[in-house]
C-alpha cells in the first residue's frame, strides 16, 4: 500500500481548484489536497477530517481569508 495513491476527484469553484487523493506514504491513509493552481500540498489524517466535521458553523471563517497565510511576501 505505501506509495500508493487513491485518486478522489478534483473540486472546483469561483476561489479554489483542488485535486484530492488518499495517500499511504505516511502513518497511515490520509487526504492528500493538491491546489491545482499553485501545486502546493497538504494533507488531512483520518483525527483532522472528523474535527472538520465537528466544528461548529462559522468556525474555519478566520482561516478561510486568503491574506492571514497565502499571499504575504514572506513564505
Amino acid at each position: 500500500m505505501a506509495g500508493e495513491r487513491v485518486p478522489l476527484g478534483e473540486l472546483s469553484s469561483e476561489f479554489a481548484s483542488v485535486q484530492l487523493t488518499i495517500d499511504h506514504d505516511g502513518n497511515g491513509p490520509r487526504l492528500r489536497i493538491e491546489d491545482l493552481r499553485t501545486g502546493h500540498v497538504g494533507f488531512l489524517d483520518p483525527l483532522e477530517l472528523e474535527t472538520l466535521a465537528w466544528l461548529p458553523e462559522g468556525a474555519l471563517h478566520k482561516l478561510l481569508d486568503p491574506s492571514l497565510l497565502r499571499w504575504r511576501g514572506d513564505a
